[in-house]
C-alpha cells in the first residue's frame, strides 16, 4: 500500500479506535456528584448514609478541619451537581450566596426557604404537579418532618373540597429525640431523662408556616409535639370534627377515599386500611392497640390512617413515618433524584 494511504488508515484508525477507562473511572465519570454541607450532623450523616450505596452518586468531601471554611464550601459547592445543605437556617442562606453563579442544584433541609416562591417545596407527592417543578428546579427546600405528616393528611382533602381551607385544626405529634439534633440525642442517650415530654408551649413551632401555606389552610393548626425516650420515628395526629371543619356530609369513608385517590400509585406513601377495625384486621396496631411510631425506621415510607367514628361526627387523621427519613434525609435523596434525573427510588429503602 502507498505510503500515504498507509498514513489515511492510521488516522482514521485513531478516530474509530474506542477510549479505555478503568472501570471505576467510566463508573466515576458517570455518576452525578453531591456535597452535603453539614455532613457532620444528625441529617447529614443520614444522607451520607443513604448515598453511600446509591449507584448514581458520588459523594464530594472537604477535609473536616475546613468545614466551615467558606471558601472550601463554595469550591465544593461549585464542583458539584448538587448540594444538599443540612445547616441551620441563617447557615444555609449563606451557603445560598455561595452557589450563586453556578449550575449547582440545591436541597435545602433547613426552614429558611419552605415558602418561598422562588423556591420549590420539596414534597413531590403534594399534588400531580409538584415532581415536575422539582425535576425542572434547581432550588427545592425539603419539607420539615411534622410538617409533612400534616400536609400529607389535609392538603388532599382541601384540594377535594372536604376539608375546609378556614378550618382551625389541631394537631399533635410524638417524635424520637433525634428530632432535637445532637444536643437533645446525648440528653437522651447520656444523661438521667425523662420518659417522654411535650414542649413547644409558646404554641409558634418553626412548622406552621409551611404547614398552613403548604395545606392551604388560612391558619395553622394549634400544634402540640412532643419527644419520646425512642430515637427514630414519628406519629402524627390530626382530629377533625365533621360539623365544624368538613364541607358538607364528609364522612370517615370519603375522607379515606380522598387519601387513596390522591396517592394512588406511590411508591412512596400509603394509605393503610380505615378505622380501628381495618387497622386491626390488617395488624397494624401493637397488642391490639398502639401505633407504634418505629415501625417505619430507616425507610422513606409514609403511612397515613383514617380512624373514624361517624356516629360521633368525628375522625382522627393519622401519618406516622421516620423523622429522619421521609421526614429529612430520605425526602433529601429523593428529591435529589429528581432534580439530577435518576430513579426516584434510588438510595431509600420503600
Amino acid at each position: 500500500m502507498p505510503r500515504q494511504l498507509l498514513l489515511l488508515a492510521a488516522a482514521a484508525s485513531a478516530l474509530v479506535a474506542p477510549t479505555r477507562q478503568s472501570p471505576r473511572a467510566a463508573s466515576l465519570q458517570a455518576k452525578k456528584t453531591v456535597f452535603i454541607d453539614g455532613e457532620a450532623g444528625t441529617t447529614g450523616l443520614q444522607v451520607l448514609d443513604r448515598l453511600a450505596t446509591h449507584p448514581d452518586i458520588e459523594v464530594l468531601s472537604i477535609d473536616p478541619a475546613r468545614r466551615k471554611d467558606a471558601a472550601a464550601r463554595k469550591e465544593a459547592i461549585a464542583e458539584a451537581d448538587a448540594v444538599v445543605l443540612c445547616l441551620p437556617d441563617d447557615a444555609a442562606r449563606e451557603a445560598v450566596q455561595l452557589a450563586e453563579g453556578t449550575d449547582t442544584k440545591i436541597v435545602d433541609a433547613s426552614t429558611a426557604h419552605r415558602i418561598d416562591d422562588k423556591w420549590v417545596y420539596g414534597f413531590p407527592e403534594l399534588d400531580a404537579a409538584q415532581r415536575s417543578k422539582i425535576a425542572s428546579s434547581t432550588r427545592v427546600a425539603n419539607p420539615g418532618c411534622y410538617a409533612t405528616g400534616f400536609i400529607a393528611v389535609t392538603r388532599p382533602l382541601v384540594d377535594a373540597g372536604l376539608l375546609k381551607p378556614e378550618a382551625r385544626l389541631a394537631c399533635s405529634a410524638v417524635s424520637g429525640y433525634s428530632g432535637g439534633g445532637k444536643q437533645l440525642t446525648a440528653v437522651f442517650e447520656e444523661q438521667s431523662h425523662e420518659p417522654w415530654g411535650a414542649y413547644g408551649w409558646n404554641l409558634d413551632h418553626k412548622h406552621l408556616p409551611e404547614m398552613a401555606f403548604h395545606g392551604r389552610l388560612e391558619e395553622p393548626p394549634v400544634f402540640l409535639p412532643a419527644v419520646g425516650a425512642f430515637a427514630q420515628g414519628m406519629v402524627i395526629s390530626v382530629p377533625v370534627v365533621y360539623s365544624r371543619d368538613c364541607s358538607g356530609v364528609a364522612k370517615g369513608d370519603q375522607l379515606h377515599a380522598a387519601l387513596q385517590a390522591h396517592y394512588a400509585g406511590s411508591n412512596f406513601v400509603k394509605v393503610m386500611p380505615r378505622g380501628l377495625s381495618g387497622a386491626t384486621d390488617a395488624n397494624l396496631l401493637e397488642r391490639g392497640a398502639f401505633l407504634e411510631p418505629e415501625k417505619l425506621n430507616g425507610s422513606n415510607g409514609l403511612e397515613l390512617f383514617v380512624f373514624d367514628n361517624d356516629a360521633r361526627g368525628t375522625a382522627c387523621l393519622v401519618a406516622r413515618l421516620d423523622n429522619l427519613g421521609k421526614g429529612a434525609s430520605g425526602a433529601a435523596v429523593q428529591n435529589l433524584n429528581i432534580m439530577l434525573g435518576l430513579g426516584e427510588d434510588l438510595g431509600l429503602q420503600l
